[in-house]
């Protein structure tokens, strides 16, 4: 297991590129399945998930040229079903949550799929209720095998259906759009997820000859053709690499400024650092956060509590809210944090208190800060890594705090951020890999 060695209290000044979105990029990777034809992916971001799933569709026998870390060219002509039935593939696939939005490519392009029950972060209940839901009123059937814990979906013949989905969950939305798309007739999808993940997923499938209507909308329709051709598509920069970089910026005091950061598509995510009381200076594609900033969150109107919640985009997405209750601790005034989505994913907080921030974990859902206002710094301390955003956010409060901090299972921070050691570290941060 590897870790972070990390030796705090030293601001950190320079330019920083985002990636190219994680959750974009699990999703046009399985899109790829979707044609014969070949299809050019570019700003990949080099990390361990999307890598593996890149494996993966080697091992289902997509020919695969990676151009560059960053670019990848994709043909699915020749596809291997019986891999979807190896030990192997449930091995693989059961470690890789983003996997499971090859189900619907498969459903819609040979009629099945199989796969284990998917793994990830382990950040609380994550149902698939939403997938095989859009499946089945597109006439598919499921089977689970509650012993290997593997799910088969098939379907002689798939129609478009009307259907209102229960939870705009975003790869569910994801996997039904793909199995729509080459679906006869006409699909309409109400509640659908519509952050940018999903309109970019739209936009490659547009250009490849699907036919969708309302990207960007809860509302989305599809009309089913008989095939999809090739097409070049470039991902989105990360959000959530840019979210943590204006938040380690504010807690570190340091001068940093985010370049082609496509600011178009951050959604609510600047205004809601700017009510935790941070500067910013936004232009065309770029961030600007200055140095040595104090920063005090509002209140509401009443004079009460700031309330710091997730919801369906456009609402501030889930993924930031650790990065928001760790910068908090630095702040002048008190927040709580309410993560709606996911019951496990505060469960790291007990580490931040270790290192002296001023937390009451109200449920598995709620946290108070109560903000230090700079006065007293975080001290270092040794801890693990739960999850892929708590990882980060913990690697902001050790580049803050005061002595040398140890963070462990940083495996789970590989996942999601690209080398950020090496590129923390052309900024100043004093951090090595162990």
């Amino acid at each position: 297991m590897n870790s972070f060695e990390v030796q705090g209290g030293h601001p950190l000044k320079g330019e920083i590129t985002p990636q190219g979105a994680k959750n974009e990029a699990l999703q046009v990777i399985c899109a790829t399945l979707l044609s014969k034809d070949e299809i050019t992916i570019d700003n990949l971001p080099d990390i361990l998930d999307v890598n593996n799933l890149i494996d993966l569709l080697k091992d289902l026998g997509v020919q695969v040229n990676r151009q560059s870390a960053q670019t990848c060219s994709f043909k699915a002509e020749n596809i291997n079903l019986d891999y979807l039935k190896t030990k192997e593939f449930r091995t693989r696939a059961s470690s890789l949550r983003g996997s499971i939005m090859i189900m619907g490519p498969l459903l819609a392009r040979f009629g099945k799929a199989f796969f284990p029950k998917p793994g990830g972060d382990k950040i609380g209940r994550r149902r698939m209720d939403t997938h095989f839901f859009g499946f089945e009123k597109l006439g598919a059937t499921f089977d689970f095998d509650s012993e290997e814990i593997f799910y088969t979906v098939h379907a002689e013949h798939l129609r478009g259906a009307y259907m209102l989905l229960d939870e705009a969950s975003v790869t569910g939305t994801a996997n039904i759009v793909m199995a729509a798309v080459l679906t006869q007739g006409t699909t309409t999808i109400y509640n659908a997820a519509c952050e940018p993940y999903v309109q970019q997923l739209c936009r490659m499938l547009a250009s490849m000859g699907a036919r969708i209507t309302g990207i960007g909308s809860n509302l989305l329709t599809i009309e089913g053709v008989k095939n999809l051709k090739g097409c070049s598509h470039r991902i989105l920069p990360d959000m959530i690499e840019i979210g943590s970089f204006i938040g380690l910026a504010a807690m570190t005091g340091s001068e940093i400024t985010i370049k082609d950061a496509a600011t178009d598509h951050l959604g609510i995510i600047p205004l809601a650092f700017r009510r935790m009381g941070i500067n910013m200076h936004v232009s065309q594609d770029e961030i600007y956060i200055p140095p040595k900033q104090k920063y005090t969150i509002e209140t509401f109107i009443d004079g009460s509590i700031m309330t710091i919640a997730d919801a369906p985009w456009p609402g501030l997405t889930p993924d930031l809210l650790s990065v928001f209750l760790v910068v908090a601790t630095q702040a002048n005034g008190s927040v709580l944090i309410h993560q709606k989505m996911f019951e496990s994913r505060l469960f790291f907080v007990d580490k931040l208190i270790d290192m002296g921030a001023r937390i009451i974990l109200c449920d598995p859902h709620r946290a108070t800060v109560i903000g230090l206002n700079q006065e007293t710094p975080l001290r270092g301390s040794v801890m693990t890594s739960p999850d892929i955003r708590a990882g980060v956010a913990l690697l902001i409060a050790a580049l803050s705090a005061k002595g040398k901090s140890i963070i462990h299972n940083i495996e789970q921070i590989d996942r999601g951020y690209e080398k950020i050691d090496e590129r923390l570290g052309r900024l100043g941060a004093k951090i090595k890999r162990i």
